[in-house]
C-alpha cells in the first residue's frame, strides 16, 4: 500500500496545503496510523482515500497547533472544507505538477531528480543514493537543501506555462527513467522487480507524451519502458530467481507491448532527431525483434551504442557497450574495455567483469570479482544469482 500510494498521497497533500515538508510528514503520520489501526478495524474499502483523508486531518491539526495568525486558521478551514484550488492548464495531474515543481530550474539537476524520486516515486533516501551511486548521508543532505530551496524561493506547485516546459523536461524525463529503473531492478529488498514502480513510471510517461506529443525523447522514453516491461514475466523464475536476458524465452514476452514500443521507435526514426532515450529504445527494439537470443543482431546494437556514446557519453553506457563487444569479439576484447572504466563502486561493473573472467577461464580472479559484486548488491535475488555463479566456479 505504501509503495503504491505514497507518492500519490504526497502529491495531493502538496496541492491542498502548499508545503512539501508538511505534506510528507502528514502522509507518513497517516501510514503510521494505518499500521496501528488497520489490524483491529480492518482495511477500509478505499485505502488510498483513508490515507489521504487522515493525512489531511493531520495537516489541519498541525496548522492549528502552530497557528499564530488568522491566515493559518483560514488555511485549516480550507482543508477541512475540502475546497481545493483549481488550475487551468493542459493537464490536471497532481504527480506531474509535483514533478515539474521539483524540476524547477532554480534547483540543481541532481536535486531535481532526487526530490521527485522521493516525493513522486516514494523511494527511500537509501534507494535514491544507490541510484546516484553516492553515500546515503550525502543524498539526505541534498534532499534537505532542495526542499529548503523550494520553500525559500516560493517555487509554485503547478505545470509550467507552455514556453517553460522544455527547459524542465530533461530532469522530468530522468525522474521517470530512474523510477522505472528502480522498478525494473530494485536496488534492495527480496524481489527483483517492483511492478508498482514500473506501472507508475509508464503511467507518467504516457501522461508526458499526452502533454507534449511532439517531443521525440518523451516518445523514446515511453518506447524504452514498454519494450523493457514486455520482458518482465520472463526475468525471474516461479520462485523469484533472476533469469538473464540470454536465457529468457522470447515466446513468453508481451508481444502487445513489443508492438506498441516498436511502432513508437519507428516514429522516432522517421523524425531523425536521435537522443539517449530513443537510442536505448532502439537497442531494446532490436532485442525484441530476435526470435531467440542466439539470433540477436549484436552488430546493429553495437552501432547504436556507438551513437549513444557520441551523443551522451558515460561510463555506464561504455560498460554496456563492452558487453556487446564481448558478444561479437569475445570476452578478452570486452575485458580490456571494462578494465579501463572507473566504476569500482557499481556492483554490475564487478558482476560483468566476473562473467568475462569466468569465460576466459581465470577462475580465481572471477571469484574475487563475484565477491566484490555480491558485497555491493543489496537485492536478494540478484545477490543469490551471483552467489550461485560464484559457487559454480569452485565446482568446475
Amino acid at each position: 500500500m505504501f509503495r503504491a500510494e505514497y507518492g500519490r498521497a504526497v502529491s495531493v497533500l502538496v496541492r491542498v496545503c502548499g508545503d512539501i515538508d508538511l505534506a510528507e510528514e502528514a502522509v507518513q503520520d497517516a501510514f503510521t496510523a494505518a499500521v496501528e489501526r488497520w489490524p483491529s478495524i480492518g482495511v477500509p474499502p478505499s485505502p488510498a482515500g483513508w490515507i489521504i483523508t487522515t493525512a489531511r486531518n493531520r495537516a489541519i491539526d498541525r496548522f492549528r497547533r502552530e497557528a499564530s495568525r488568522e491566515d493559518r486558521y483560514a488555511e485549516a478551514a480550507l482543508l477541512r472544507g475540502g475546497s481545493e484550488p483549481t488550475e487551468e492548464g493542459p493537464l490536471r495531474d497532481d504527480q506531474l505538477r509535483l514533478i515539474f515543481t521539483c524540476c524547477h530550474p532554480a534547483l540543481a539537476p541532481t536535486a531535481q531528480v532526487a526530490l521527485t524520486l522521493r516525493f513522486v516515486g516514494g523511494l527511500t533516501t537509501a534507494q535514491i543514493a544507490r541510484a546516484f551511486l553516492v553515500p546515503e548521508a550525502t543524498m539526505a543532505q541534498r534532499l534537505v537543501r532542495a526542499k529548503g530551496k523550494i520553500r525559500d524561493a516560493g517555487i509554485p506547485y503547478r505545470v509550467p506555462d507552455e514556453g517553460d516546459i522544455p527547459a524542465r523536461l530533461r530532469s522530468a524525463l530522468a525522474v521517470v527513467y530512474l523510477v522505472f529503473n528502480e522498478g525494473y531492478a530494485a536496488s534492495s529488498g527480496d524481489q527483483l522487480v517492483r511492478e508498482d514502480l514500473c506501472r507508475e513510471a509508464i503511467r507518467l510517461g504516457r501522461n508526458l507524451a499526452e502533454l507534449l506529443p511532439d517531443v521525440p525523447e518523451i516518445m523514446g522514453l515511453l518506447a524504452l519502458m514498454l519494450l523493457v516491461e514486455s520482458r518482465r514475466a520472463t526475468r525471474t523464475t516461479a520462485d523469484g530467481a533472476l533469469v538473464l536476458l540470454a536465457e529468457q524465452d522470447h515466446r513468453l514476452w508481451d508481444h502487445r507491448l513489443i508492438a506498441e514500443g516498436q511502432a513508437i521507435v519507428r516514429q522516432c526514426l522517421r523524425r531523425d532527431q536521435p537522443g539517449p532515450y530513443q537510442i536505448q529504445a532502439a537497442i531494446n527494439a532490436v532485442h525484441s525483434a530476435a526470435p531467440t537470443a542466439a539470433e540477436t543482431d549484436w552488430r546493429q546494437i553495437l552501432q547504436l551504442y556507438d551513437l549513444h556514446l557520441s551523443i551522451a557519453p558515460s561510463p555506464v553506457v561504455a560498460l554496456n557497450r563492452a558487453v556487446v563487444v564481448g558478444e561479437i569479439d569475445g570476452p578478452d576484447a570486452a575485458l580490456a574495455l571494462v578494465d579501463a572504466l572507473d566504476l569500482g563502486g557499481y556492483h554490475l561493473f564487478h558482476a560483468i567483469r566476473a562473467d568475462l573472467l569466468r569465460r576466459l577461464g581465470r577462475s580465481a580472479e572471477a571469484a574475487l570479482a563475484y565477491d566484490e559484486a555480491i558485497a555491493r548488491s543489496e537485492n536478494v535475488p540478484e545477490r543469490e544469482f551471483l552467489r550461485v555463479r560464484r559457487r559454480a566456479l569452485a565446482e568446475s
